[in-house]
């Protein structure tokens, strides 16, 4: 980006580098083989998804379940092999390091699991859980270690004693604590949540999205917070990826989305979200007809079997993603 000068004020600052840039990524399983060949078919869970996060900010991750979201955040963390593309983060390419390299990087790349009970081991006191990571990295004296520990669990609203106990000994929204801590005992600076919230009950999701939104202040965190609740990504989200069956269809800030929706199918999401407001209307609700098969996608747009608004070009080409506002960007003939 070249430096712009204004006579009045000076030079401007360069605009700084996203903190994580995704390019191209694509990430797909073998579904059948042919005897001794390579795979007669792909489900192609993430299929060329770009685009960059910024220090400090949170990016919603929308879509219905199946669509690839969660594969898409394991896959940046690198958690699981691409097929194609690449994700920078911090300027570094994350699936060309050796790996020694990759686990220093994890560090500052963290992961919170949807189910909190799940991810942690029944066998082991969750303060031994949330220590292996020190453990790990050998990161400080084992006195050290322990405090450190003791710390996180005070900052996610525990208390000392909880390290004790063992994970069947807490509430729901306790776990989820735990596995907040667990991810930021490290210091990373960027958080993947995958669904986060969806397992717990309304009032406790309240506490746990406060909570997170506490802490990316106080430890100047950034997140991808994937979610299938609008409501809850309305809340949390700086900007807002709608993911439509490995792709993402529409992109931009999260008032520009939630007011001015551009493409079919994040109109559709929003107008199934029923308003606490009975003289609210919710705009109309265009999708018919049944999801398509992940591992059979239709030709061009492959939203266009469930869009009112399809039209011959739609089955021939598959629309690329274009601006159609500031800062909003979306993949739909019906703008280009």
């Amino acid at each position: 980006m070249p430096d712009v000068s204004s006579s009045a004020a000076g030079p401007m600052p360069r605009e700084e580098a996203p903190l994580v840039s995704v390019r191209g990524l694509k990430a797909y399983f073998p579904l059948r083989r042919i005897r001794l060949g390579a795979p007669k078919a792909w489900l192609r869970a993430v299929d060329g998804v770009s685009f960059d996060i910024r220090r400090g900010e949170t990016l919603g991750l929308v879509g219905e379940s199946g669509c690839g979201k969660s594969t898409l955040g394991r896959t940046l963390l690198a958690l699981r092999g691409a097929s194609a593309g690449d994700v920078l983060f911090d300027g570094n390419s994350v699936f060309s390091l050796k790996p020694w390299e990759l686990k220093a990087l994890r560090r500052h790349m963290q992961l919170v699991f949807q189910d909190p009970f799940a991810s942690l081991n029944p066998r082991q006191t969750v303060g031994g859980s949330v220590r292996a990571a020190l453990d790990i990295h050998a990161i400080g004296a084992p006195a050290e270690r322990t405090a450190m520990v003791e710390e996180m669990f005070l900052r996610v609203g525990l208390r000392r004693s909880h390290t004790t106990r063992f994970p069947h000994e807490f509430s729901g929204g306790q776990r989820q604590r735990i596995g907040i801590a667990r991810a930021l005992v490290l210091r990373p600076k960027f958080l993947v949540c995958d669904e986060p919230v969806s397992a717990l009950d309304v009032s406790i999701q309240a506490q746990i999205l406060n909570l997170l939104k506490d802490l990316q202040q106080e430890f100047e965190l950034t997140y991808l917070f994937i979610s299938h609740n609008l409501a809850v990504v309305e809340h949390m989200a700086d900007r807002v990826a709608v993911m439509y069956y490995g792709k993402i269809v529409e992109l931009a800030d999260r008032n520009e989305l939630f007011s001015n929706p551009r493409h079919p199918y994040t109109r559709t999401l929003l107008g199934a979200v029923p308003s606490p407001d009975p003289t609210v209307r919710n705009m109309k609700v265009e999708m018919s007809g049944d999801p398509p098969d992940p591992a059979n996608l239709p030709s061009g747009c492959r939203f266009r079997n469930r869009c009112s608004y399809a039209m011959e070009r739609c089955s021939r080409e598959e629309p690329a993603m274009a601006k159609v506002g500031e800062r909003h960007h979306a993949a739909c003939w019906l703008d280009q």
